[in-house]
């Protein structure tokens, strides 16, 4: 239960972050304007609440973790939102990524 309570913590995290700056992006290059802009802002600083609900207290790889999710999390949105089609070193990078996040979060370790 505590791996499934930390990967949809990680996915959560994932929509507000991606999400946050993928706002601030059609705010300011796409010329949405400032509510966009500020929506964006809004989703960054739920993202960093999010991030403290892992059940895991260690910062370094709570974060080092989330960067493989932000990865393949990053292609993903790019797919829905923009029409991004990733090629297979896009996939195979983002696989690589998750399994390294994997191994980050969930190892088994003596503590």
């Amino acid at each position: 239960m505590v791996v499934a309570r930390s990967v949809t913590l990680f996915v959560i995290a994932a929509l507000f972050e991606i999400g946050g700056a993928w706002l601030v992006w059609q705010g300011l290059r796409e010329h949405r304007g400032w509510i966009w802009i500020g929506a964006g802002v809004i989703a960054l600083g739920a993202y960093g609440f999010v991030a403290t609900l892992q059940p895991d207290g260690e910062f370094g790889r709570i974060l080092a973790a989330y960067g493989g999710v932000f990865v393949a999390g990053s292609i993903a949105w790019g797919m829905v939102a923009d029409g991004y089609r990733p090629d297979r070193w896009d996939v195979l990078g983002a696989l690589i990524c998750l399994a390294g996040m994997a191994v980050i979060m969930y190892a088994p370790r003596n503590h």
